[in-house]
């Protein structure tokens, strides 16, 4: 029986023996001699190479007529080859077809955005795509890694709540039974923050849903979100563990995909130096000062747009906490900053190259009757947070929380321009399929 190659270890470990690869044809090219065939095998490519001399005329044929995503079973002996995708390549001695591929619709010439997302299920398989998808998958292993190291315990909260966490008009609602409306959950926060009062410090990673009708290149109606909430944790502390943690999840991630962002054209060296540089903490106040000396027309109490962080970013020069935002522009769990009533002790962390915010965070108000107030202020009913509430009233403490967007992160570390191609089913407002 001939063995199976294991992907992970070397073809070449022992070159007299006959192995075998699964996969799909990825591409094909070479002369009437020679066809190097390029062979996807758990998402690394493969190169086999088919002598017609040593095949004969008939099977080297076969060969070089199989069309692309082909899926087959190839046989052959195994050589160095420091050309060779991941330094090796197998010779082929045969092969056996396993699935057909007919006019496969994702040919080599260019196509459009519209026409690869009506055929993303397809579009996902090229070399592009598995690099990206790669590299969410190994910055999301460090984020689990990191808080697993730094002693969180993860809480899955619920996707379906009767709690509005953040703006009503950013909600998708459905009828929940006899019991009245239901939301998707904007945030795991509200149900984070009574993990906290349990364990002290926890996270949560999973799915988020915003009924924004937006169609920046940098919104999602459906994104991964980080959300971390400490006990015992004020404001400064919170913006430190920010900075370290983005910092350290960055430089692992780059340090492991270093040939999937060679593969999207990717040069690390400028990001890795902003991670050198600390992240200057901004006061709202004087973020509003710089806009409006670069000639902006924005007045204190306004929101910052894209375009504005961008500005800021650009006059820092590396990724900027701004914090200490207005009060009336911020939600209702932001905890009032004893220096300034008409703000919170809120921050935002702008990625620069025009990702924007890909942090949000606070220290929360631990106070009953404040948070109550602000409630009523916000205009939701004291009574539909009653759990959340009783965290207030059974040993509150000082404690703090940030959310982050997965997406976003992976747009700036795979130097992108869009979002949509940083999860692998893009929904927006104008999409939602496949």
């Amino acid at each position: 029986m001939i063995p199976s190659l294991d992907p992970t270890q070397s073809l070449s470990q022992n070159s007299t023996s006959t192995h075998s690869l699964q996969g799909w044809v990825q591409g094909l090219r070479g002369n009437n001699h020679v066809q190097f065939l390029q062979l996807r095998t758990e998402g690394k490519i493969f190169q086999v190479v088919a002598e017609k001399e040593f095949l004969g005329e008939e099977l080297f044929k076969e060969i070089k007529a199989l069309p692309q995503e082909t899926s087959l079973v190839v046989f052959g002996v195994a050589k160095e080859n420091p050309k060779a995708p991941g330094g090796e390549e197998l010779f082929l001695h045969s092969f056996t077809l396993v699935g057909e591929s007919k006019n496969y619709p994702i040919t080599p010439k260019e196509h459009g955005p519209d026409f690869l997302h009506n055929h993303r299920h397809l579009w996902l398989r090229s070399k592009r795509q598995l690099a990206i998808q790669r590299v969410r998958s190994e910055l999301s292993f460090a984020i689990r890694e990191f808080f697993r190291n730094d002693g969180y315990t993860l809480i899955d909260t619920p996707i379906l709540t009767g709690s509005i966490g953040e703006s009503a008009g950013t909600l998708f609602s459905t009828e929940y039974f006899d019991l009245g409306q239901a939301y998707l959950a904007q945030t795991g926060q509200l149900y984070l923050e009574t993990a906290a009062f349990a364990h002290s410090k926890v996270y949560c990673f999973g799915p988020t849903f915003r009924a924004e009708k937006s169609k920046t290149r940098r919104h999602l109606t459906e994104f991964w979100m980080l959300e971390a909430e400490t006990a015992f944790l004020g404001q400064d502390g919170n913006l430190d563990l920010q900075e370290r943690f983005v910092k350290t999840v960055l430089r692992v991630t780059i340090e492991r995909t270093a040939e999937d962002l060679k593969a999207l054209d990717r040069d690390p060296a400028p990001l890795l130096e902003q991670l050198a540089k600390p992240f200057p903490r901004v006061d709202y106040g004087e973020a509003i000062r710089i806009l409006q000396t670069a000639g902006e027309e924005i007045t204190w109490g306004e929101d910052i747009n894209s375009d504005r962080e961008q500005i800021l970013t650009t006059h820092f020069g590396t990724a900027i906490f701004i914090q200490n935002f207005p009060r009336a522009i911020k939600a209702f769990y932001m905890k009032q900053n004893p220096n300034d009533p008409n703000t919170v002790l809120s921050a935002d962390l702008i990625a620069p190259d025009g990702i924007g915010e890909i942090i949000g965070g606070s220290e929360r108000e631990e106070s009953f009757d404040k948070i109550v107030e602000r409630l009523r202020e916000e205009g939701l009913p004291p009574e539909d947070y009653s759990w959340y509430l009783d965290l207030r009233k059974y040993g509150s403490v000082p404690h703090a929380g940030f959310g982050m967007g997965l997406e976003r992160v992976i747009a700036w570390v795979c130097g992108l321009s869009h979002i949509r191609e940083c999860i692998p089913y893009p929904r927006m407002i104008y999409r939602l399929s496949p």
